[in-house]
C-alpha cells in the first residue's frame, strides 16, 4: 500500500495540508507530530520537521522506520538562485546537493559526502512529472521549471555567497533542509521529490522579501501538493 509523506520545515509550509486531512491520527516522536490521514484520497503523513538538516535528516528516518513511507514530498520555500526563477514561481527537483561539505582536502568534489559514492541525489522522475502537471494544474499563473536545489545550514541573503553557490554547484535555489532529506530518503531506498516555492532571491533583498512573500508561496506549494498526492 502507498504511503506518502510531506514534509515541511516550518508549520507555514504544512498547516493548510494539515487541515485538510480525514481520518487524522498523531504521533508524536523526537519533538516533531506526524500527522497520518487522507488527503485528496491519498494515505499520507504530514509532518513539520523543523528547521535544518538535522532535523530533516532525523525526520526522514523515523518516517523510514516506523511508517514504512513510499514515496517522499518536500514542500517548502527557497531563495532563488537562477535568473528564471522569480518571487513565486515553483522549482522541482532534479538532485540535491550540500553545499555546506567540504572535504575537497582529501580530494572530494564539493558537496561530496565522504565514502557515500555519489554527489547529488536524484529526484525520482515520475515524481517530479506529477509535480509539474499538478502545477500546471493548480497554479496556472504560475512558472514551474526543473533544477538543482542546494542545502546547508545557513539562510542565504549575501550575493557573495549566493555567486558561489551558482557558480561551484550550478544550484537553482537554495533553502536548509532539502539535501538532507534527499540524502535520507537515497539511503532508505525511497523516491522522492523536493518542491520549493520562491520566497526571495537569495541576495541583499532576501531579508525584505522572505517575510513579504513567504506565505504565498508556501501556499502555491501546498495547493501544487495536494493536487500532486492523487496520482501517485
Amino acid at each position: 500500500m502507498k504511503k506518502i509523506v510531506i514534509i515541511g520545515a516550518m508549520e507555514l509550509e504544512v498547516e493548510t495540508l494539515k487541515s485538510k486531512l480525514s481520518n487524522e491520527k498523531i504521533t508524536k516522536k523526537a519533538g516533531m507530530e506526524f500527522h497520518e490521514g487522507i488527503l485528496n484520497g491519498a494515505s499520507v503523513v504530514i509532518v513539520r520537521c523543523g528547521i535544518g538538516k538535522v532535523n530533516a535528516a532525523l525526520c526522514v528516518q523515523i518516517l523510514a522506520d516506523l511508517f514504512e513511507v513510499t514515496h517522499v514530498i518536500n514542500t517548502g520555500i527557497a531563495g532563488s538562485l537562477n535568473a528564471k526563477l522569480d518571487i513565486g514561481d515553483i522549482l522541482i527537483s532534479k538532485d540535491a546537493i550540500h553545499h555546506d561539505m567540504d572535504v575537497t582536502i582529501f580530494g572530494y568534489k564539493p558537496g561530496e559526502v565522504p565514502q557515500l559514492g555519489c554527489l547529488e541525489f536524484s529526484a525520482d522522475k515520475r515524481l517530479m512529472e506529477l509535480a509539474k502537471s499538478a502545477c500546471e494544474k493548480v497554479c496556472t499563473d504560475t512558472h514551474a521549471i526543473y533544477g538543482r536545489v542546494v542545502s546547508g545550514d545557513q539562510f542565504i541573503s549575501d550575493s557573495a555567497v549566493k555567486e558561489r553557490l551558482i557558480n561551484t554547484f550550478y544550484g537553482d535555489c537554495a533553502e536548509m533542509e532539502g539535501a538532507s532529506i534527499a540524502h535520507g530518503a537515497y539511503l532508505n531506498g525511497i523516491p522522492f521529490v523536493i518542491v520549493r516555492a520562491i520566497s526571495d532571491k537569495a541576495d541583499g533583498s532576501a531579508e525584505m522579501d522572505y517575510p513579504m512573500f513567504e506565505k504565498a508561496a508556501a501556499e502555491n506549494c501546498a495547493k501544487l501538493v495536494e493536487e500532486m498526492v492523487a496520482g501517485i
